[in-house]
């Protein structure tokens, strides 16, 4: 029989222990697939007692993740421990040092350190595979890597956070503050005790940024993601966009530019009849903008044990047949360095929300600011705010012809202080996707 790939999985949390379960009780159908058996080898995890629904007994065990790397008799590494620095980057550097392949679903290792983790793959001869890392059981990497590797990317748009989906969808379908939202995503454990890198979107400007090294060869930039989170969408906002035929999704969107490459992450509004707009709960999905293919996008679990699981068990299959292309679709010393294009070019259509005190030629003078920006407005409504005790204001929302943003932000700044306002405007982008 061929030699059996032995693998050692760095991390058993709700990943680790679903991926162990899978190479088990799919020995069979995992070998035959993969021509070849696959075992594990040794396992690292900080508490050795806890059950994790898998005898584990009878492996090797090693408190250290770093010296499993190092000393392991195994041949090849599985990192599921998370964080961008520390026990994770340390267990990662040694394997590739040592020649051994790693398979990740660490986004923030690789938002900060994958090209350099790439580049000591490729000095050592060895492999660097990141399938889980976006988008949980969706194959959006192999997609990009492999499949439309003969294309030329435009853009990509994703709804890459399960958390800021499930809150937008019951936000919308059942009336809820987000503050409501937040409480229940929490007891559902969908959201963490500290929510920030969910709903402040840094977890989707992780993903995005590695999809952008993908879809365009250049190196990652996670500094240069321009990143809002969902904090500020209010039942208003929600109740605003249905009228006008919108949804209300945190979108991630990489795309070319004459000025360069745009990373966005933020709350937007797109046509309720789009396809993204069905996305709902914590599903995920990913559209990619194509020369020859034109629009395809790829939808499914965003996260989950199983679904997770199951990414990682595809990039160890790949291990064991010895098909695995470069890390990044071409080789790390090809990745050309990142161009950022300034946010402030980008055009579009906005909406505007605005809490404006109930005085003699308030609305002329906002009128009259948009217009000195050359801002061109589709719709000007008036709405009663729920629950807003100020009755010498009146919420005001605007929805602009596309321009650019760098107008909506200088118009904004002259009708604040032009003290009109009772209140910070709101903002957010429409997409006609």
């Amino acid at each position: 029989m061929t030699k059996p790939l032995r693998i050692g999985i760095a991390g058993l949390g709700t990943v680790g222990a679903s991926l162990a379960r899978l190479l088990i009780t799919k020995s069979e159908t995992i070998t035959r697939r993969a021509g070849r058996p696959i075992e594990i080898g040794a396992v690292s995890a900080r508490d050795k007692t806890r059950d994790r629904g898998v005898d584990l007994s009878a492996l090797a065990w090693f408190d250290d993740p770093v010296k499993l790397a190092q000393d392991g008799e195994i041949d090849a590494l599985v990192e599921l421990i998370g964080g961008s620095e520390g026990a994770a980057l340390d267990c990662v550097r040694a394997a590739l040092s040592r020649g051994l392949p790693v398979v990740t679903a660490n986004k923030a290792l690789l938002a900060h350190h994958g090209v350099a983790l790439a580049r000591l793959a490729a000095e050592n001869g060895t492999e660097l595979l990141y399938e889980a890392a976006v988008a949980g059981g969706i194959p959006i990497i192999k997609a990009m890597r492999e499949s439309l590797s003969g294309n030329e990317v435009s853009r990509v748009t994703g709804i890459l956070n399960g958390t800021c989906n499930y809150m937008l969808t019951r936000m919308e379908r059942e009336n809820l503050s987000f503050e409501a939202c937040l409480r229940d995503a929490q007891a559902l454990g969908y959201a963490e005790a500290d929510p920030t890198f969910d709903i402040g979107g840094f977890d989707a400007a992780h993903k995005l940024a590695i999809l952008t090294s993908l879809a365009f060869g250049t190196e990652i930039d996670i500094d240069s993601v321009y990143v809002e989170g969902i904090q500020s969408i209010t039942a208003e906002d929600i109740a605003a966009a249905t009228e006008l035929g919108y949804t209300i999704k945190l979108l991630a969107v990489a795309q070319k530019t004459d000025t360069g490459i745009e990373q966005r992450v933020h709350p937007t509004m797109i046509p309720a009849e789009a396809a993204m707009a069905q996305i709902s709960g914590v599903t995920n999905a990913v559209t990619v903008d194509t020369d020859l293919l034109g629009s395809i996008m790829l939808a499914g679990p965003g996260a989950g044990g199983n679904a997770t699981a199951s990414a990682v068990l595809s990039d160890v299959m790949d291990l064991a047949t010895g098909v695995v292309p470069p890390t990044f679709a071409v080789p790390p010393d090809r990745l050309v360095p990142y161009e950022r294009a300034r946010m402030r070019t980008h055009e579009g259509g906005y909406y505007i929300r605005l809490s404006v005190r109930d005085r003699v030629g308030a609305f002329a003078s906002i009128a009259t600011r948009m217009a000195e920006n050359g801002i061109s407005l589709e719709s000007i409504v008036q709405r009663k705010a729920a629950g807003v005790a100020d009755v010498a204001s009146a919420m005001v929302v605007l929805v602009t012809h596309e321009t650019t943003e760098e107008a909506i932000r200088l118009a904004l700044k002259a009708i604040s202080e032009d003290g009109h306002l009772s209140g910070d405007p709101q903002m957010i982008r429409i997409e006609h996707l």
